[in-house]
C-alpha cells in the first residue's frame, strides 16, 4: 500500500524555505556583531518596531504553512497495486482552513449572509415556479431563522474572544519563561509583544470558529468563500515582496560599488546601462516581459505536469523581472555613496599598503553602505506588494490561477458594476493587503531610523 499522500515541492516552495532560514541565521550571526546588534535592538525596543515586525513574522508563517505542498492519493482501482495521486495540490494551510475551503455556494453570498444574494428559480409544495433567494448550503445552515443570527454571532465571538485569550495566556506564559531563561537582558516593550500576541490570538481562533458556520466576507461569483481566498493570497503577497527584493540586490550592490570604486569606464558603463533601464518605462518593460513568458509555457506545455507547476514557473519569472528592473534606484545611492566612502583615509590607507581590491570592498566599503542596503530592501517590500496588484489588475501579474490579492481586485472591477455591488472582495483583499504594507511600512521607518547615519534620534515611538 502506498502513502495516502505526496509531497509536492515547488520551486518558490524551496525559496521560502531558504528565505526563513536566511533570517535565522542572520539574526544568529548577530550575537559576534555588536554594532549592527545594538542597530537592530534599537528597531525593536519600539513599540511600533515589535509590533509591526510580529504583524509581518504572522503572515511570513501563514506564507510558510501554505508552502508545504501536497498531493492527496485517489481511491485504489480495483485489480491494481499502483497508488495514483490527484492532480489538485494543496497546502498545510488548506487542512487548517478546510471549513472555508471545502464550504461552497452556488453563486455569491454577502458576509454572514443566510440567503444567495442573487434570487434564483425555484418551486412550492405546490409545484407553483416562483423567484427568490435561495437558502445557503453551508452559510448558518445551522440556524432555523435569520433572526437568530445576531445572538448567534454574538455568542460564537464570545466563545472564539475566550478561547484565544487563553491561548495567548499559555503562549505568553511560554515567552515569558523562555524570556528568564534565555534572554534576561534583553529590554524589548514587553507589554506590547503580549498585547499583539494577544490580538493575534483572538483574530486567528475567531475566524476558524465563525468561519465553521458563516461566510465571513461572503463567497465570490462561483461560491468560493472570498475570506479563504485573501488568506491563500498572503503567500504570494510575501513571496513576491521578498523575493523579487532579494533578486534586485546583487546587481545594485555589485555594479553600484564597482562604479563608485573602480570609476572610470566602469563607472560609464554602469551609468549607461542603468540610465537607459530607468529611461524604459517599467509597466511596458515587465508587460512585455510577462508575455514572452506566457508564450514559452504555452510552447513547452509538457514540461509542466501539473497547473501549479506552470503557475509556480510564471509566478518565479515574475519576480525575477521585478528584480532585473527595480535595481537602479539603489545603485544610484551606492555609488555616490561609494564615491564618497572610497576617499576616506582609512581607505586610503588600505590602499597605500597593498591591500587588494577585493579586499578593500568586502572590509570597508561594503560595511559602510550596508545601512542603505537594509533600509532599500524593507522600503521596497511594500512596493512589490502593491506592484503586483497593479500589474495582475491589468492582466499581465501572475497566473490567473493563483490566489493574489492582484487577480481578486482585477474580479471586482467587474463585480463592482453590478446592481447591486458586489462589494465585499475587493474590501477582503484590501483588508489584508493594506495590513501587511503598513506593517512593512511602519518597520522600514524605524530600520531607516536605526541605520541612517543622517537620523540623530531615531527607534523611539
Amino acid at each position: 500500500m502506498g502513502a495516502d499522500f505526496k509531497f509536492a515541492l515547488l520551486w518558490s516552495d524551496v525559496l521560502i524555505y531558504f528565505l526563513v532560514l536566511s533570517v535565522v541565521g542572520f539574526f544568529v550571526l548577530l550575537r559576534s556583531k555588536p554594532q549592527t546588534r545594538k542597530s537592530w535592538l534599537q528597531v525593536f525596543e519600539s513599540r511600533i518596531g515589535i509590533a509591526s515586525f510580529m504583524v509581518m513574522c504572522l503572515y511570513i508563517f501563514i506564507a510558510l504553512l501554505d508552502s508545504i505542498h501536497f498531493r492527496e492519493a485517489l481511491p485504489p482501482v480495483e485489480g491494481s497495486t499502483e497508488v495514483h495521486y490527484s492532480n489538485n495540490v494543496e497546502s498545510v494551510l488548506d487542512l487548517i482552513l478546510v471549513d472555508l475551503k471545502d464550504n461552497h455556494e452556488k453563486t455569491y453570498s454577502a458576509p454572514f449572509a443566510l440567503y444567495s444574494f442573487a434570487k434564483e428559480n425555484m418551486t412550492d409544495e405546490q409545484g407553483r415556479l416562483y423567484r427568490d433567494f435561495p437558502r445557503l448550503r453551508y452559510g448558518g445552515a445551522h440556524l432555523d431563522s435569520i433572526e437568530e443570527r445576531g445572538e448567534d454571532i454574538l455568542l460564537r465571538s464570545l466563545h472564539a474572544v475566550g478561547l484565544g485569550v487563553l491561548f495567548a495566556f499559555v503562549a505568553i506564559v511560554l515567552v515569558q519563561l523562555a524570556r528568564k531563561r534565555w534572554l534576561p537582558d534583553l529590554a524589548l516593550p514587553w507589554g506590547t509583544v503580549y498585547l499583539v500576541l494577544l490580538l493575534i490570538c483572538v483574530v486567528v481562533v475567531w475566524v476558524l470558529e465563525l468561519g465553521a458556520y458563516y461566510h465571513i466576507m461572503g463567497t465570490d461569483k462561483v461560491g468560493t468563500d472570498v475570506l479563504y481566498q485573501s488568506i491563500k493570497s498572503i503567500r504570494t503577497g510575501v513571496l513576491i515582496g521578498t523575493l523579487a527584493t532579494v533578486l534586485a540586490l546583487p546587481f545594485a550592490i555589485g555594479l553600484g560599488i564597482s562604479a563608485g570604486y573602480f570609476k572610470g569606464w566602469v563607472d560609464d558603463v554602469v551609468q549607461y546601462i542603468y540610465t537607459t533601464l530607468s529611461s524604459i518605462p517599467d509597466i511596458l518593460l515587465i508587460a512585455a516581459a510577462v508575455l514572452v513568458i506566457d508564450v514559452y509555457i504555452e510552447t513547452r506545455a509538457e514540461q509542466f505536469e501539473l497547473l501549479i507547476q506552470r503557475a509556480d514557473f510564471k509566478f518565479l519569472a515574475l519576480c525575477l523581472i521585478f528584480g532585473l528592473t527595480s535595481w537602479t534606484g539603489l545603485c544610484r545611492l551606492l555609488r555616490a555613496e561609494t564615491l564618497k566612502v572610497s576617499q576616506l583615509d582609512y581607505v586610503e590607507a588600505a590602499r597605500a599598503f597593498g591591500v587588494s581590491h577585493s579586499g578593500i570592498i568586502l572590509r570597508h566599503i561594503l560595511p559602510n553602505v550596508m545601512h542603505l542596503v537594509i533600509i532599500s530592501l524593507v522600503l521596497n517590500f511594500s512596493t512589490f506588494v502593491l506592484a503586483e496588484s497593479i500589474l495582475s489588475y491589468i492582466g499581465v501579474g501572475v497566473d490567473a490561477s493563483m490566489n493574489s490579492w492582484g487577480n481578486m481586485i482585477n474580479t471586482a472591477r467587474q463585480e463592482l458594476s453590478r446592481d447591486p455591488t458586489v462589494w465585499w472582495s475587493i474590501l477582503s483583499a484590501f483588508i489584508l493587503m493594506f495590513v501587511l504594507v503598513l506593517a512593512a511600512n511602519l518597520f522600514s521607518d524605524k530600520v531607516r531610523d536605526a541605520f541612517d547615519p543622517r537620523t540623530v534620534a531615531g527607534g523611539r515611538s
